[in-house]
């Protein structure tokens, strides 16, 4: 019998050019990102269900949906 992997989206943050305006944390329905020192924002891989939400409202547009392996 195959196994199969079993794959879910997740939101990646190009921290080097995040500009921290916390758009992302305000619209996250999970608060599952979170801007850390004020510097840029993560992503708590544990909570992120990868809808998308935040990279729609980045405007520096740096947030990314990915799919990952499960």
């Amino acid at each position: 019998m195959e196994k199969t992997e079993r794959r879910r989206r997740r939101a990646f943050v190009s921290t080097g050019d995040c500009v921290a305006c916390g758009c992302c944390v305000k619209v996250c329905p999970l608060g599952a990102i979170a801007v850390v020192k004020g510097i840029a924002a993560r992503v708590d891989e544990g909570r992120c269900v990868g809808c998308g939400k935040c990279a729609k409202e980045c405007p520096a547009t740096v947030i990314e949906i990915r799919e990952v392996g499960a």
